[in-house]
């Protein structure tokens, strides 16, 4: 038997392999050609993560080469896993804010929502936080007005990451902090994708 047919037969059995191990969420994705990076389930769900963990799962194990557009999340990332901090269990390469639930402050005589990006400003995007010992609000802009984000783009938001050091972020006054997780807000950015790590 020749190794052309050779391939071909392993990759028969491999894929046959595949749709016989993975879940029924994952075989929704293989059967609609998504990628986990286009997740069907609720960001932040238990079942969100798993799909990314049951990805990199089945990849390592040689069943399953991802998209362009998921080898950033399934080969360079720990998304899916999941680590302790301060006593709880959290997501890891997951951003998220200590204050989920929006607050409401005054910032110079008006009512404003805190954690909230907006468009507009003096930059490209603005957002309300309390900020200091004495935790006042102030009001942090980012972003270059004029400049696309690329946030579709795996390798746009890989080369950002590295070059701003994003994991290393976690000032919430600071524009970086902000910059780096606007990937979270499709309303706002316009993506057609909420972006879990940039």
């Amino acid at each position: 038997m020749s190794k052309k047919v050779n391939k071909i037969i392993n990759e028969e059995l491999k894929k046959q392999l595949l749709r016989e191990t993975c879940s029924k969420a994952f075989l929704y994705h293989l059967d609609n050609d998504l990628g986990v990076d286009r997740n069907v389930f609720r960001p932040e769900s238990y079942a969100f993560f798993e799909l990314f963990k049951e990805a990199r799962d089945l990849w390592k194990a040689g069943l399953y080469e991802p998209k362009e557009s998921e080898v950033f999340y399934i080969k360079e990332t720990n998304i899916g896993e999941w680590g302790w901090f301060e006593g709880k269990q959290v997501p890891i390469d997951y951003p998220f804010l200590e204050d989920e639930v929006l607050e409401e402050a005054e910032y110079r005589g008006k009512k404003v929502s805190l954690g909230k990006p907006k468009r507009g400003g003096s930059k490209k995007f603005y957002v309300y936080v309390k900020c200091g010992p004495k935790k006042t609000v102030r009001k942090i802009s980012f972003g270059a007005k004029g400049m696309s984000l690329g946030l579709s783009d795996p390798k746009r938001r890989k080369s950002f990451v590295a070059r701003h050091k994003c994991k290393q972020k976690k000032d919430r006054c600071k524009a970086g902090y902000w910059a780096c997780r606007i990937g979270r807000y499709p309303a706002l950015t316009g993506a057609k994708s909420r972006y879990t790590w940039w």
